[in-house]
């Protein structure tokens, strides 16, 4: 039989057959994919074939293969450094949440969510989200990241999850794809989601007022199939976003505003640092290019993963 992952408990995966009905399968042995040092062999989203078997009167299946990915999201695992945790396969489209405080999402982790998602050819469109609660200083913020991000050629939407403040406009983006949410823990996605769809009812937390950080409700990956002919696959929040597999040659490939300017540089493998007559540095020297994405862009160029989480969010 034919299924998708719909979610992962890690031993145990929930795939939606063509007959569309669920089963609980296992991998039968060791299960790699060539090419893909993960810590997760399967991810929601995937593709499957799987046989059916029953066991204490319970039926079961064994996946015995994966179909071609069209992509994927991937980050580097929390305790292995050197290996990657897929987070979801097979989307159309990821949504980015983000909060201005309570808790604060910076540019850096902006940036290098999005990199990610151009190196692995996946749409992405950032949501200022619990602009519901936001004060001045904060509404000052997003308008200033919206404009940013608008002038590289990212969609934006201002949302509130909880009084439902454009969530129409988020629904027709999602119709007939499947989306993914993103972003830090306690920026909303169950929120979202819920507003979403109502009949769902995924757990929602407060944030704590001690860290200013949300609390983790989703455990895993898991898809959801929507009233209105689209699925969603809800994440749980991710404190920090290791980029993984980006040569220092290609990376300016990632960050769309640099690579329309890469062609004007004197050399042809130019990395944007100390090389003379850089199309890159004139465009930052002028305002062209955001100081705050060419941070990025070095941080990532350098392999700084510590602490890129404590800048600001000056453009």
């Amino acid at each position: 039989m034919t299924g998708i992952v719909y979610k992962s408990t890690g031993s145990w995966y929930s795939v939606k057959a063509q007959d569309q009905l669920f089963y609980e399968c296992r991998i039968k042995g060791k299960f790699r994919i060539q090419g893909i040092k993960s810590t997760n062999p399967l991810a929601v989203g995937d593709v499957v074939d799987f046989d059916l078997e029953t066991s204490n009167n319970t039926q079961t299946g064994v996946i015995s293969s994966i179909h071609p990915r069209k992509n994927y999201i991937v980050r580097k695992s929390v305790n292995l450094s050197k290996q990657t945790h897929i987070i979801a396969s097979n989307i159309d489209q990821v949504f980015l949440l983000v909060t201005i405080e309570n808790p604060p999402t910076f540019t850096s982790f902006i940036d290098r969510f999005l990199a990610t998602t151009e190196a692995y050819s996946i749409k992405a469109v950032i949501l200022f989200n619990k602009v519901d609660v936001n004060n001045s200083a904060s509404n000052k913020i997003v308008k200033k990241l919206r404009t940013l991000y608008e002038g590289i050629g990212y969609q934006c939407l201002i949302i509130s999850a909880k009084t439902g403040e454009n969530i129409d406009s988020v629904k027709k983006l999602m119709t007939a794809k499947t989306s993914m949410f993103a972003g830090h823990s306690g920026v909303g996605k169950s929120t979202l989601v819920n507003s979403i769809e109502p009949v769902l009812k995924i757990k929602t937390k407060e944030i704590s007022d001690q860290h200013k950080q949300g609390q983790h409700t989703t455990t895993f990956a898991e898809m959801f199939d929507l009233s209105f002919d689209a699925q969603i696959i809800d994440t749980p929040g991710i404190k920090g976003f290791g980029v993984v597999d980006m040569e220092p040659a290609e990376l300016d490939n990632y960050f769309p505003e640099l690579f329309a300017l890469k062609q004007s540089c004197k050399f042809n493998n130019c990395l944007h640092l100390h090389e003379p007559n850089c199309a890159v540095k004139k465009a930052i020297e002028n305002n062209i290019v955001a100081a705050s994405r060419y941070k990025s862009y070095k941080q990532i160029l350098e392999g700084d993963e510590e602490h890129y989480r404590t800048d600001n969010h000056d453009s």
